[in-house]
C-alpha cells in the first residue's frame, strides 16, 4: 500500500496541513499512521476521503452532516446508502430554506407597510 507524509497528502488533495489536523480532530479523517520517527503516514484512501469531503462540501454538507455519512461512502459499494442519507439531508436545507425565505418575505412586508405608515403620517404632520 502506497503510503505518503502529510505534505504529499495536501499537495495531492489540495488542502492544508491545518485541514488535515483539524479534520483528523473532529472525527472527519482517521489519524496518520505513525512510525517511530513520529511521522504520520496516509493511504489513497485518505486523499479519496479528503476529495469526497470537499465534494459533499460544494454541494452544501456541514462539516458534521459530512462527519455523519462519510463512513458510508466507503463501507457501501453499491453508494445507494449514503446519496440517499445525503439526498435526505439535502432535502431538509431546501424545506428550511424554504421557511427562512417566508419568514423573510413577512419581514420585507411588515417593514414596506411600516415605511408607508410614517410617509402618510409624516404628508399630514410635516408643516415644512
Amino acid at each position: 500500500m502506497n503510503r505518503m507524509r502529510i505534505g504529499d497528502l495536501t499537495e495531492r488533495a489540495g488542502v492544508t496541513q491545518r485541514t488535515v489536523r483539524y479534520y483528523e480532530s473532529i472525527g472527519l479523517l482517521p489519524s496518520g499512521e505513525r512510525e517511530g520517527n513520529g511521522h504520520h503516514y496516509y493511504t489513497e484512501e485518505t486523499v479519496a476521503r479528503l476529495q469526497k469531503i470537499d465534494q459533499l462540501k460544494k454541494v452544501g454538507l456541514s462539516l458534521e452532516e459530512i462527519r455523519d455519512v462519510i463512513e458510508l461512502y466507503f463501507t457501501d459499494t453499491s453508494g445507494v446508502l449514503p446519496k440517499r442519507k445525503v439526498l435526505g439531508i439535502l432535502r431538509q436545507h431546501l424545506a428550511d430554506t424554504d421557511q427562512k425565505l417566508d419568514a423573510l418575505g413577512q419581514f420585507r412586508s411588515d417593514l414596506q407597510s411600516n415605511i408607508e405608515r410614517f410617509e402618510r403620517w409624516l404628508e399630514v404632520n410635516d408643516s415644512d
